[in-house]
């Protein structure tokens, strides 16, 4: 349905506009710049949850609140948004977590105007990218988002920010070219020339075509998800960036890796995506594994977090690629809760870095006599973590669990392996994250920290964005509908029809999905030859 009034474009530039007034603004000391980020973020948070509120139909699974404008028609590009069920709670997740990161920011002194600007410039390109149906649009809102995230790191990070900040832009940057190249390819490949991700996602592409495609989209969704070996970026970026930076680092920019991998690679390459499903699934194994294998080696809070994370959206490529309605929904689900559970533990970082002026685990201890609010908050926010059944992790990493359990595509070995790996990295989960809070909070306290009693515990302000934060991952946790209700008619959509494409094979017979395609290509709706004739 066609909204009457704009309101995603609304919500894309308010933050944008307001950023660039923001150097009128007459504020030395930045009280005025910090309330006027925080109202700017309120505002359109709330502008979104109106327009959903009062124009989004759970029920449809098609685009709403569509908008369409031309912008440069030379060279094809339009001014298109919409949602629908994969964008529109990722939409309100970038809301929630930017407008609590810019309230954890309030201490910042250094630049203040330059830092809320850059906050609300990212807050716009982030709405941008999850709503653009355009894939120049996309592209172009994925490329704005890279320059504030250089910024915030290399301007109000650690010691070695500018190393980090460096890193970051030369990983992105140089990923985001196999963005562009791919988007021209699809672009002018057939009769028609257009940017429209709808269009593209209808034309027939030749095989070949198609499997290099979807190969450029992996790498540069991959950079962004983290995919092992693409990942080396990320503990350096967090491990350097303020608490608010990590905040949205986890909570928001890797959440767009694994939506886009579902709205291009899996939605318009689904021909492609039947080689790659299985590519994926041992891609997700083995980030879980091998995330949860270097956070236990890191002696930094912040960059065992990092790996954390690594770990945690393994679960996301496994849910992609199990085929199934609940895989699916597991893998959304796990993109939510991970937003929240991260930007939870690495604002609770930063809380615990203001008052130890450190982040190294082996020169704390003892913080839980002087500071046990921090340590309670701290503790939740690590059962989530490592999904204690009542939280929102443990929903989506069963629902993953089951997807790929249940999956008739592939192999029962193929499926034991992938489960049974999976698990080994649940296990490995509550060891570093326990480990964490007794090196942390318990044993004796370091006497060169100074802590005492005049040490601040967690503050009101503190602790409301820890509750913002905590208290829907625990309600999705105990009721996971209140998250799964607005997306699950868009992710039944999308398993149904990327099955579609599937070889059909015999019922009594059910077999791997590439024994299967050797065997027998006989397919539902698409040619598709045997995978031992790629490379004819």
């Amino acid at each position: 349905m066609i909204a009457q009034f704009p309101w995603l474009t609304t919500i894309i530039i308010l933050p944008l506009v307001a950023a660039l007034a923001i150097p009128l603004i007459p504020d030395k000391e930045g009280k005025t710049a910090r309330w006027y980020g925080l109202g700017v973020a309120l505002t359109d948070f709330a502008l979104m949850i109106y327009a959903f509120w009062q124009n989004y139909d759970f029920q449809s699974s098609a685009f709403q609140l569509v908008e369409k404008y031309p912008w440069v028609p030379q060279l094809g590009l339009n001014w298109s948004v919409a949602v629908d069920g994969l964008s529109m709670p990722l939409v309100l997740l970038t809301g929630l977590i930017n407008t609590l990161a810019i309230f954890a920011a309030w201490k910042v002194t250094n630049k203040p105007r330059l830092f809320y600007g850059l906050m609300l410039a990212l807050y716009s390109a982030q709405l941008g990218v999850f709503v653009a149906q355009d894939l120049l649009l996309f592209f172009l809102m994925w490329e704005i988002e890279l320059v504030p995230v250089y910024l915030l790191i290399s301007i109000w990070g650690g010691q070695k920010r500018r190393y980090a900040a460096t890193k970051f832009i030369l990983y992105t940057a140089a990923a985001s070219i196999f963005i562009l190249v791919a988007a021209f390819a699809m672009a002018f490949s057939g009769d028609t020339v257009s940017f429209d991700m709808v269009t593209l996602g209808m034309k027939q592409y030749p095989r070949a075509f198609e499997l290099l495609v979807y190969a450029g989209f992996l790498i540069a969704f991959g950079v962004k998800l983290p995919i092992f070996p693409l990942h080396t970026w990320l503990p350096d970026a967090h491990g350097e960036a303020s608490a608010p930076g990590s905040m949205i680092l986890a909570g928001v920019l890797l959440k767009m890796g694994g939506y886009a991998l579902i709205r291009i690679n899996m939605e318009m390459l689904t021909n492609a995506h039947v080689y790659f499903a299985p590519v994926l699934a041992v891609l997700g194994v083995v980030n879980i594994i091998y995330g949860a294998c270097c956070a236990f080696a890191q002696t930094n809070l912040k960059r065992r977090l990092a790996y954390s994370s690594i770990a945690h959206m393994g679960f996301v490529l496994v849910g992609i690629a199990s085929y199934t309605e609940i895989g699916m929904s597991g893998a959304v689900l796990q993109m939510i809760s991970h937003g929240l559970i991260a930007a939870s533990l690495f604002f609770l970082s930063g809380v615990t870095y203001e008052r130890t002026h450190t982040l190294m685990m082996d020169q704390m201890g003892g913080i839980a006599k002087v500071m046990p609010k921090t340590f309670a908050l701290f503790t939740a926010g690590a059962m989530a973590s490592l999904a204690l059944p009542g939280m929102s992790g443990f929903v989506g990493e069963l629902m993953v669990f089951l997807g790929i359990a249940t999956s008739d595509v592939y192999s029962s070995s193929f499926k034991v392996v992938v489960v049974l790996l999976s698990a080994v990295g649940v296990i490995l989960t509550p060891i570093y994250l326990l480990s964490m809070l007794r090196q942390v909070f318990y044993g004796k306290q370091n006497t060169e920290l100074h802590l005492d009693a005049v040490v601040p515990d967690v503050k009101p302000r503190e602790l409301f964005i820890t509750a913002c934060l905590l208290l829907p991952i625990i309600g999705i946790g105990f009721y996971p509908k209140l998250a799964t209700q607005t997306y699950d008619v868009k992710t039944v959509e999308v398993a149904v029809h990327a099955r579609q494409f599937l070889p059909v094979v015999a019922k009594q017979q059910p077999s791997s999905l590439y024994s299967t395609i050797i065997t027998a290509p006989t397919l539902a709706n698409s040619q598709l030859p045997s995978l031992v004739n790629i490379a004819d």
